[in-house]
């Protein structure tokens, strides 16, 4: 186990009302960098993407591999570590968006292209000419995995493009994800019980990131569909047939609209709010936000995007938030004190009623 697991990050003041002091989760010395990671329903595992360092004299991959890891608690329950870190995907192939089944512990899910990618361009989302850059590979399927034996099985294919940002709805009877296919990015739900592909989601421009609402009546996702390169968040309510098979959307809602590129949406298990990323400090200094996604089902007043509040303050990138199921436990990519993109967790304390 590396010493550096486990280290800790001072905080910056302004976090102090937000989150408990954040804790290191992979080891710079192991991974060149690593990021997007999700709990499991118990909260006691994260599925991650990473690239490693290479052995001495060869060069790192090009792509992320898939690795799942257990958590370490100290004797006060609080997340101090991460142990037994295994690699799910083949070497050599190209991998994102991992998730947990949330019904049975033995299964995950994440997109990959299987076997190593052989064209030399992959088209990606990137703006201007930033650092920051998500990789679109063709020929991706979403996969489901069995931790037990490691087989795996394809969910949805499309061995021609990009096929991925999946995640299974908290009954799992649907799969949301996002698919090139038209050449843009339009976002898809799968009926895994009829087997049933819809096109909810069809705009101009790129839609992706989609996650549903605990509730799984929502479902939050960015939007380049302007095509100026700066994402917006939206929520869309969902429309469902006599046997509860999600047939599209009832309505639409712009949670963001600004000049800011704003990324990875993700709920609070409150179902009333989410958090994000945003370039809005600075392109190169994307922080943490929440804001309100309340449909009115709680008080009767329908929030949606306002009470933008920050919760990081740390110089450099801070992106692809995720909450454990308890809401208590914030998980997200960071390069403080390391420089590189790493995952690290904190407890949220964050009064988001305030």
């Amino acid at each position: 186990v590396s010493l550096l697991i486990g280290q800790t990050s001072p905080l910056h003041p302004a976090e102090t009302n937000a989150i408990g002091t954040p804790v290191l989760l992979t080891d710079p010395a192991v991974f060149l960098k690593a990021g997007e990671s999700y709990f499991d329903p118990s909260g006691k595992r994260i599925i991650f993407q990473a690239i490693e360092h290479p052995e001495d004299g060869q060069t790192p991959d090009d792509d992320y591999g898939m690795y799942l890891g257990e958590l370490t608690f100290n004797e006060a329950g609080a997340i101090d570590g991460l142990e037994n870190i295994i690699r799910l995907s083949n070497e050599g192939s190209a991998n994102t968006c991992g998730w947990f089944h949330p019904k049975n512990d033995s299964f995950v899910l994440y997109a990959t292209t299987t076997t190593p990618l052989i064209d030399s361009e992959i088209p990606g989302y990137q703006r201007g000419s930033g650092r920051y850059r998500w990789a679109f590979p063709p020929k991706m399927n979403i996969v489901s995995q069995n931790l037990n034996d490691g087989s795996t099985k394809k969910l949805v294919t499309d061995d021609e493009n990009y096929l991925a940002e999946g995640s299974w709805s908290p009954d799992a009877r649907h799969l949301v994800y996002c698919s090139l296919a038209s050449g843009s990015g339009d976002i898809y739900i799968t009926d895994l019980q009829t087997g049933t592909d819809r096109l909810i989601i069809g705009d101009e421009g790129y839609d992706g990131g989609p996650f549903f609402s605990p509730d799984g009546k929502r479902i939050v996702y960015r939007s380049d569909r302007r095509g100026n390169d700066l994402l917006q968040l939206y929520v869309a309510e969902l429309k469902f047939d006599e046997t509860g098979s999600i047939i599209g959307i009832e309505k639409e809602y712009q949670l963001t609209d600004n000049e800011h590129v704003n990324w990875g949406p993700f709920w609070h298990p409150n179902n009333r709010f989410i958090i994000y990323a945003t370039s809005e400090v600075s392109h190169r200094n994307y922080e943490l936000f929440v804001c309100d996604a309340d449909s009115g089902k709680t008080n009767g007043t329908t929030r949606y995007g306002i009470r933008r509040r920050r919760i990081t303050h740390a110089d450099g990138f801070d992106g692809l938030p995720a909450f454990d199921e308890s809401g208590t436990l914030l998980m997200w990519t960071s390069k403080r004190e390391t420089g590189t993109s790493q995952l690290w967790a904190a407890p949220f304390v964050f009064d988001l009623e305030d």
